[in-house]
């Protein structure tokens, strides 16, 4: 399957020219920067949940598996939905649930929307980050295509037990922003990644959303 990218909502491409801006620069994308003020209240409203937990890798798996899988994922990407639908349980069960592998999920938001689904899914804590993302992209069809995708955003995290003003606090999150743009500079300048879904295996690019078949292909071959 091919993999995904579009352009985001006003218009402005984010290629791999974000690779040579700056983070500040990449906010100013579809006036992402205005929505992101007040990062120091929305640190305080998360309580106990330090900023560092909400940037860190998020790692499905053991730490010391010997194969390391970085997935970069945008939410509103179609391909990434199919993946994590189609590919990713045949790989949990096989690779990762047997510490054989690990998942790293990176964020790297084709538009506005993915960046604050990005958000919803930090804000929720640690042991039910992957919870978020499944339901991210299960139910993609529905929140991405709403009329009003911070209402329905807000009703998913709602859902999972995020309230209003913690929703409302990591929306306007400069630090967690911030990450989020990071992470997507970083894929695009290091990795080369343009589309998505694009999976990094032990340092080998592979774009595109691989079934398990082909992806069981590529593990054996680096399985100790």
């Amino acid at each position: 399957m091919k993999p995904y990218s579009h352009t985001i909502s006003s218009g402005l491409e984010l290629g791999l020219s974000l690779s040579r801006r700056s983070v500040t620069a990449a906010l100013l994308f579809s006036g992402l920067a205005a929505g992101m003020a007040g990062g120091v209240a929305g640190i305080a409203a998360r309580g106990a949940y330090a900023a560092e937990a909400m940037t860190q890798d998020m790692v499905m798996g053991k730490a010391d598996a010997p194969i390391t899988i970085i997935e970069y994922a945008s939410f509103t990407c179609p391909h990434c939905a199919s993946f994590h639908a189609q590919t990713l349980p045949g790989l949990k069960k096989a690779w990762i649930d047997t510490g054989k592998a690990k998942l790293i999920f990176r964020d790297f938001p084709l538009d506005e929307m993915a960046f604050n689904a990005s958000k919803l899914a930090r804000c929720a804590d640690e042991s039910r980050y992957f919870a978020f993302v499944d339901v991210l992209f299960r139910q993609q069809g529905q929140w991405a295509r709403s009329s009003d995708p911070i209402a329905a955003l807000g009703k998913l995290g709602r859902l999972g037990g995020i309230g209003k003003a913690r929703f409302d606090a990591c929306l306007s999150d400069e630090t967690l922003g911030n990450a989020i743009l990071q992470s997507r500079v970083t894929g695009a300048s290091e990795f080369e990644v343009n589309s998505t879904p694009t999976l990094i295996i032990n340092g080998e690019k592979h774009a595109g959303a691989l079934s398990f078949e082909e992806l069981d292909r590529v593990l054996v071959k680096l399985a100790p």
